[in-house]
């Protein structure tokens, strides 16, 4: 065997060092997330315990909004964690990441309510937010950097379990809706039973933060020359990066909040049990946690931009179609047949996601750019679809609105795709 072939043998990781960063880099991104959708679950019931208002439309919109305005921090995050991970190492960033988050979620799990201490109750809920969306700015990018620089040969397998983490939360938090909506009564669930997965997602944190502490940085970035101006050098020459960062990502953060949104879709607009928007979502979460791990290794061998386009223009093709079908004939199998379909889709566009947005940038501005333009992405495209789905339902009338915010977003995506292949030359 040649003499680089020895050195990049020695350099890989073993099996149980590949375990041990894959926990560590997935943990932080996976309670984020479980926070996330935890909060988009029981958007209803926070709306009527922090937003009282005049009608439930203008309470729920009022919860949702709190919901966008909390991304609006997320690029500045983004800036500042992503730009310490780039000068001072991946895994200060991580510490920090997971420590701040921690904060937010134990501030709303034990928040009164509005009818215990007036208006400061939303604007505690709406600060809680603001950390916790300042600390999922810098999550995604430097965990994502951290684990394809472990293994750059492998960074599709590496890099999907950044999703796949976000999968097994979703299936965790609609584990969670569908127990407490389906055992307990309204008044248990406003009373306490709404805290129980925020006090559980806390519980995560610790444990966390312990495996995050231990672990080394990859030796893709240790050999690399540090640049002491992250932040400067990605707007000066990697603008167009940026961008297509950002374009790539569209279809897929969409996708994950039209699915954090379904259970208020269920109970408001298909008037279903919410249980039922719950197991729904679980069956995603599902789907999501077990099939993006495979996308992601097929993708180290069969490219990362063909299997992204065949799942957005299945997007595109097939999603007005499912949302027809589910107000046409309103169940439970109809909308668990849906929201598998979907995941599926989703599943295999973002499997192979994190690992193409890392491939765009640089490794000595990597953090910062994939930190920055999915934070981005997540803010315009993401953060405030439930909003905007509610919204458009609302003003037209149509309950066939996320399908059609889909569709628009799957287009976004497709263009970016091929400017990848055509301007980076990635496959």
């Amino acid at each position: 065997m040649s003499t680089p072939a020895l050195q990049a043998n020695a350099l890989r990781p073993s099996a149980a060092k590949v375990h041990r960063i894959i926990l560590a880099a997935s943990i932080g991104n996976a309670l984020e997330w479980f926070d996330l959708v935890v909060y988009g679950f029981f958007a209803v019931t926070i709306a009527k315990l922090f937003f009282p208002a005049r009608t439930e439309s203008i309470s729920l919109m009022l919860t949702l909004g709190t919901f966008g305005i909390s991304y609006l921090v997320r690029p500045l995050g983004g800036f500042v964690l992503g730009s310490l991970a780039d000068r001072a190492g991946r895994k200060a960033s991580l510490l920090l990441s997971i420590g701040l988050m921690m904060i937010g979620t134990l501030t709303i799990a034990i928040m009164p309510a509005y009818a215990s201490i007036g208006v400061w109750a939303p604007i505690g809920i709406l600060l809680s937010r603001l950390l916790q969306g300042f600390s999922a700015g810098g999550e995604f990018g430097c965990s994502t950097a951290f684990l394809v620089e472990h293994a750059p040969e492998r960074r599709g397998f590496m890099g999907s379990w950044q999703f796949a983490s976000q999968g097994l939360a979703t299936l965790l938090a609609s584990a969670f809706g569908a127990l407490l909506t389906s055992q307990l009564s309204m008044a248990q669930l406003e009373a306490w039973g709404w805290r129980i997965p925020f006090l559980f997602g806390l519980a995560i944190g610790p444990v966390g933060f312990y495996i995050r502490k231990y672990v080394d940085e990859g030796a893709e970035f240790d050999k690399e020359e540090k640049t002491h101006t992250p932040v400067r050098d990605l707007f000066v020459t990697q603008k167009m990066r940026m961008l297509l960062a950002v374009g790539a990502l569209v279809i897929s953060t969409a996708a994950n909040y039209m699915i954090l949104y379904m259970p208020t879709y269920a109970i408001k607009q298909l008037h279903l049990p919410a249980a039922t928007g719950f197991a729904a979502t679980l069956a995603t979460g599902l789907v999501l946690t077990v099939l993006t791990p495979f996308v992601g290794h097929w993708s180290d061998t069969a490219g990362r931009v063909r299997i992204m386009a065949v799942a957005a223009l299945l997007m595109l093709a097939t999603v007005y179609p499912t949302f027809v079908y589910m107000n046409v004939h309103p169940s439970f199998a109809t909308m668990l047949v849906a929201m598998i379909w979907i995941g599926a889709l989703k599943a295999a566009y973002f499997g192979a996601l994190p690992a193409l947005m890392s491939e765009i940038f640089p490794t000595r501005t990597r953090a910062t750019g994939l930190a920055v333009s999915y934070n981005i992405g997540v803010t315009v495209f993401g953060g405030f679809a439930p909003l905007i789905i509610t919204w458009l339902i609302a003003a037209s009338g149509n309950k066939l609105a996320p399908g059609f915010y889909l569709m628009f977003c799957a287009v976004l995506s497709l263009i970016a795709l091929y400017a990848v292949r055509v301007k980076l030359a990635i496959r």
